[in-house]
């Protein structure tokens, strides 16, 4: 009976998640995860825990200065007995005792509260407590897009600075893992560019054939890789007919490779000022996913990214 059950939790936690929406109804559907916050004193963390616990998405574990946690808690009418409370006023030691539940299997995911990415970082890759797996870590920005029918998963656009080939096929398996676990059974990537043709003069587009050939000789799997495409051309399908490529990917992209961190912040940024996207944000290539948002990000940012964890956790473990 409970492999039975089991195996209803993934089906139900596999269908493809065409929004944020799509995402959170799906997520409540599954085995409750829990999440350990580092350095939890801070409103927009606590807000998106809070909705989290409340629609039935995650659990979590606070970790930090427990007086701070308690005053944010009661602005926000937070009934903090519903949740294990680690006091330690310290960030650093705070991010060491928060990423180690998650090694010791004592928590799901594991979340940046109000620490700088540089120490949170540390915590994540430590020898001991961290979440290493010997493979490259990168990050997944998801995000829903007025007029696009699907969510695009870009990667990467916070972590990797310059990845080399064999960088950029590690992070195609990173994103594609996250893909899967949102449902979509063999997503199509394209690798970017400036432009659709292959020019000797510009590495990035060599790369991105590369690339395809390793999609095609069984080097890279569970996906469709073709490149180079420049951007319209790989989300726009008008845009692919008016200019005559037919690959399966262009048009129809739901991954969208960055060949360098500079194309792919600049590109994220973008969008998030000048567009009313909605966003979730993750780590991947960890043992477990590392929810990796900016102190700036809103509460629904955070929430987003809590439950596009929380699937990605119940991929692993469901």
């Amino acid at each position: 009976m409970r492999y039975g059950k089991k195996n209803k939790n993934r089906e139900r936690c596999k269908r493809m998640s065409k929004s944020f929406e799509d995402l959170l109804a799906k997520v409540a559907k599954c085995s409750k995860k829990t999440v350990s916050v580092a350095c939890a004193q801070d409103k927009p963390v606590l807000e998106a825990v809070k909705a989290a616990k409340e629609k039935g998405i995650a659990d979590a574990i606070l970790v930090g200065d427990e007086a701070e946690i308690r005053k944010i808690a009661a602005e926000l009418d937070m009934n903090l007995d519903e949740y294990e409370i680690i006091n330690e006023p310290d960030s650093i030691q705070a991010a060491h005792k928060a990423v180690e539940l998650v090694h010791n299997n004592k928590a799901d995911m594991y979340m940046k509260g109000i620490i700088d990415t540089k120490n949170f970082l540390k915590s994540v890759l430590d020898k001991e407590v961290g979440l290493r797996t010997g493979k490259p870590l990168s990050h997944v920005a998801v995000f829903e897009v007025p007029g696009v029918d699907r969510l695009l998963y870009l990667s990467d656009v916070a972590f990797m600075t310059y990845p080399s080939l064999e960088d950029k096929k590690a992070i195609i398996e990173n994103t594609v893992k996250v893909v899967h676990a949102c449902g979509i059974p063999c997503p199509k990537v394209a690798p970017l560019a400036a432009v659709e043709v292959v020019n000797p003069k510009m590495p990035v587009t060599v790369d991105a054939a590369e690339l395809t050939k390793m999609n095609e000789n069984g080097e890279i799997t569970g996906c469709i890789v073709d490149g180079p495409l420049s951007l319209d051309l790989a989300i726009d399908p008008e845009a692919a007919v008016h200019k005559g490529v037919t690959n399966p990917v262009a048009g129809h992209a739901d991954i969208l490779l960055f060949p360098n961190i500079d194309a792919g912040n600049i590109t994220y940024k973008i969008l998030v000022r000048t567009a009313k996207v909605k966003i979730g944000n993750v780590l991947v290539g960890t043992s477990a996913p590392v929810v990796l948002t900016s102190r700036s990000d809103d509460f629904e940012t955070k929430l987003n990214s809590i439950a596009l964890a929380t699937v990605i956790a119940g991929s692993i473990t469901d």
